[in-house]
């Protein structure tokens, strides 16, 4: 089972067991994680689980597809590593992934 660390804006750690198959979002919504809303309950169509994947991560979790991309044009304090959780699918690989809320979240 892989475990999934959220860090908010103020750099609080809450590290969850996440289920294969889930996305980053789901994990995050079903463990009371403050700062990702999903609005849209992960219909990409919404910028309200928008995280910054660490550095680290970014080949293993991958880059956002059009659809994505363009719902993050609409997220605040969009950067590099941004991602919408919902569109994040865990796998084994993903184990001790790290993810940041940004502060416009809060």
């Amino acid at each position: 089972m892989p475990k999934i660390t959220y860090i908010d804006f103020e750099g609080t750690e809450r590290s969850v067991d996440a289920n294969n198959g889930d996305s980053v979002m789901e994990t995050a919504t079903s463990n009371d994680i403050p700062g990702i809303d999903a609005d849209c309950g992960g219909a990409c169509a919404c910028a309200t689980c928008h995280v910054y994947v660490d550095q680290a991560w970014t080949d293993v979790v991958g880059k956002p597809d059009e659809l994505e991309a363009e719902m993050l044009d609409v997220a605040e304090d969009v950067r590099e590593t941004s991602r919408l959780s919902c569109q994040i699918q865990i796998t084994d690989a993903m184990d001790g992934l790290i993810v940041t809320t940004p502060e416009s979240q809060f």
